[in-house]
């Protein structure tokens, strides 16, 4: 479940990273997957957008797609590394639990 707090921390993460390059990873539907370099542009209430590198194409984004992981956003360091903005989902473990007769 996604908590009002959640997004409010996310936002002010983006909010900080205006202008820098990122990499968004995203479905199209159809096993079809994008990814592409842009740079964060603005940041609004619900949404952000970004520029993509390639083009003059703009694309905005809404705070609840990165959290549900419908679109990944990974930020480029100091290093010239890329790191995702949210932590990779932990897998979920399945526990089996055995009725005990008594």
């Amino acid at each position: 479940m996604i908590c009002s707090t959640d997004i409010l921390n996310l936002k002010s993460n983006i909010f900080d990273k205006i202008g820098q390059k990122i990499i968004v990873k995203g479905s199209l539907g159809r096993n079809k997957c994008f990814e592409k370099e842009a740079t964060i542009d603005k940041v609004y209430s619900n949404i952000f957008t970004v520029k993509y590198d390639e083009g003059a194409r703009n694309a905005t984004y809404s705070y609840t797609d990165v959290l549900t992981r419908t679109v990944e956003v990974q930020v480029l360091n100091s290093d010239n590394t890329y790191c995702p903005l949210i932590p990779p989902a932990e897998p979920i473990v399945k526990r089996k639990y055995r009725i005990q007769n008594t």
